[in-house]
């Protein structure tokens, strides 16, 4: 098994940089404020009570786009009057404190109508993206319309929905958010014309550089510094890029296609290792050197015992936890891809049950599984021990927000159904 030295173990912690003027304290973005889920520092937990504490309840429409948190607003994404529709919250009463339509709901062979990519707060700038391409960004604390862009009529990116066979995003819709890093938000808008992925000044929205012909796929992006060098990775249709973040050229390419395009996982990093998941090309691992000005990426190790299908895992240490191809929990060593430990019967017995959260808060690790409970397990490599189990809501395949001891969770998969603010701290 393959050791990495202990001086790279905050880096390893961090798995991405964070992005400008996210706040650490809240749940800002997909997967938290560095992208990684990982809980805010100071974030802690015991056990979880047998039934969470409810502090609010709220109807939402239909969509898979996950809560987010921030400076005491909670922002969500649904389908409401045949629209997109994006909402503020006040955290602590769950009033709606504004609501603007985003573009037309979105409908396919899988429903559910509505948005399904996670909205992203920065400062005092919301960003939301449409299943169908609508970019853009407003006040966060009034819903103002800043600027917007749209990927299809701005960078000749197509939806042609299941039948055409085009696979990604122009399949089934866009579901990867965008990410912001200093001043730019950067989108995978799937333009085949040189705008695979595309640079927004995040202040006015004009394009700074646009880069490569990728198809979108749907996992979200990461920025992570490999051989010193900071860099935008991105899991498109066609595989694993890095891109140089000052002017979009392409630092390297490792291809990674499958039937689908069903690129779903966000990749994560490990010292100079990125490891993305695909349930048909299973849990691969990615090496990337540099010298000077040349670059090397190649794959280092592949393991389709592990695969992961739309289930994204965390990095604690040198080893991943996630949902392998069985709905089994799995700790894998991510120096080698092997499997350290795999654990049954966790995510029920439902023959779809597929989708799986996690989230680390301290050395414990939070999953919420697609039937509704939440489990607490010790972040370790020698075995699975469970610290706790409750369940919090009906099925869904949404992933929750977490701060201030304070789970955000939505319920209903392919229909409407509720956002809760869970209380897992005070019994």
């Amino acid at each position: 098994m393959r050791r990495f030295p202990f001086s790279w173990l905050a880096l390893v912690l961090l798995g991405s940089m964070v992005p400008g003027g996210l706040a650490g304290a809240d749940w800002p973005q997909w997967r938290g404020s560095n992208r990684n889920g990982f809980a805010a520092a100071g974030e802690s937990l015991a056990t979880l009570p047998l039934e969470a504490k409810r502090v609010w309840k709220v109807s939402v429409g239909e969509g898979l786009a996950s809560p987010v948190v921030a400076d005491g607003r909670v922002f969500h994404f649904d389908s409401r009057d045949g629209k997109e529709t994006v909402h503020a919250l006040d955290a602590a009463t769950a009033r709606e404190l504004w609501s603007a339509a985003v573009d037309d709901s979105f409908h396919d062979e899988q429903g559910p109508a509505g948005p399904r990519c996670t909205p992203l707060v920065d400062g005092n700038r919301l960003y939301v993206q449409s299943c169908q391409g609508e970019l853009q960004c407003r006040g966060a604390s009034d819903g103002m319309l800043l600027w917007r862009a749209n990927f299809l009529k701005d960078f000749g990116a197509v939806i042609l929905g299941e039948d055409s066979k085009v696979p990604g995003a122009a399949e089934h819709g866009y579901t990867a958010s965008p990410i912001v890093v200093s001043d730019q938000l950067i989108a995978c808008a799937g333009g085949t014309n040189g705008a695979g992925v595309v640079s927004f000044d995040k202040q006015s929205g004009k394009v700074l550089w646009k880069s490569q012909n990728d198809l979108a796929s749907y996992s979200s992006s990461i920025v992570a510094s490999l051989a010193g060098v900071p860099q935008l990775i991105a899991f498109t249709v066609e595989g694993v890029i890095g891109l140089n973040l000052q002017n979009g050229r392409l630092l390297w390419r490792v291809p990674l296609k499958t039937a689908y395009g069903r690129n779903v996982t966000t990749p994560v990093r490990v010292q100079n290792w990125v490891i993305v998941g695909s349930y048909q090309a299973g849990l691969v691992g990615i090496r990337v050197t540099h010298e000077g000005e040349d670059w090397r990426a190649e794959q280092g190790w592949a393991n389709k015992e592990a695969a992961m299908n739309f289930s994204s895992p965390v990095v604690v240490g040198e080893h991943l936890y996630g949902l392998g191809p069985a709905r089994n929990l799995i700790c894998v060593d991510a120096g080698s891809g092997k499997i350290v430990w795999s654990k049954l019967g966790y995510w029920g017995t439902s023959a779809d049950a597929a989708y799986g959260a996690f989230i680390v808060v301290g050395k414990k690790i939070l999953a919420t599984t697609d039937e509704g409970q939440a489990i607490l397990f010790a972040a370790d490599p020698t075995g699975c021990r469970e610290l706790g189990r409750a369940q919090v809501c009906a099925r869904n395949w949404c992933h929750p927000a977490f701060a201030d001891g304070k789970l955000y969770i939505r319920s209903g998969l392919h229909t409407q159904g509720a956002l809760f603010c869970l209380d897992l701290v005070t019994h």
